[in-house]
């Protein structure tokens, strides 16, 4: 199924496996991507040297595109992204929005940004600072942005920006 998504990160199917402290290391990461899918190693929970030997265990295992999480507010993120720089990773999202100058600083090395947002006004601030996409993230899909559910925000956040929009958690059938 081709999609904004898919073309953007050169995945076959427009699913991405959110990075989940301790849940997503390099097994399952190279697990989705193997399958078509976009996996994204968590680093919040690593050490920027363990990210980096992650980064290379995860590339070992697959030819597929693949992401690093990361957490805006890490003390050590400029670090991190650093080493997803010199590695190659080809896709960034974030817990939470980043800094402008993180974005720069990642899409000057031609990685793909995709921050989580919770909010409308986020969507539209880290789109006119360059990130290439968003992940709409409701109280349902994780929690972390917001209390705002899913199925309220996300129809505005399409509304507000012209980037690929894809929706986090929350879903339980077809239906939703």
């Amino acid at each position: 199924m081709e999609t904004p998504l898919t073309r953007l990160v050169g995945v076959r199917h427009p699913i991405v496996q959110t990075g989940m402290g301790w849940v997503a290391g390099p097994r399952l990461v190279s697990a989705v991507a193997n399958a078509g899918a976009l996996g994204i190693l968590a680093s919040a929970t690593m050490s920027p040297e363990r990210l980096r030997s992650a980064v290379r265990e995860v590339a070992a295992r697959t030819d597929a595109p693949f992401g690093v999480n990361l957490r805006a507010d890490a003390g050590d993120a400029g670090e991190r992204v650093r080493i997803i720089v010199e590695e190659g990773v080809r896709v960034v999202s974030f817990a939470l929005a980043p800094r402008r100058e993180l974005i720069d600083r990642l899409k000057d090395a031609g990685v793909v940004v995709i921050p989580s947002v919770g909010a409308r006004r986020h969507a539209e601030k880290v789109a006119g600072w360059g990130a290439d996409a968003v992940v709409v993230q409701g109280a349902e899909g994780g929690g972390h942005t917001g209390q705002v559910a899913t199925t309220v925000l996300l129809p505005q956040v399409v509304d507000a920006v012209d980037i690929p929009v894809v929706a986090a958690g929350g879903f339980h059938d077809g239906r939703g």
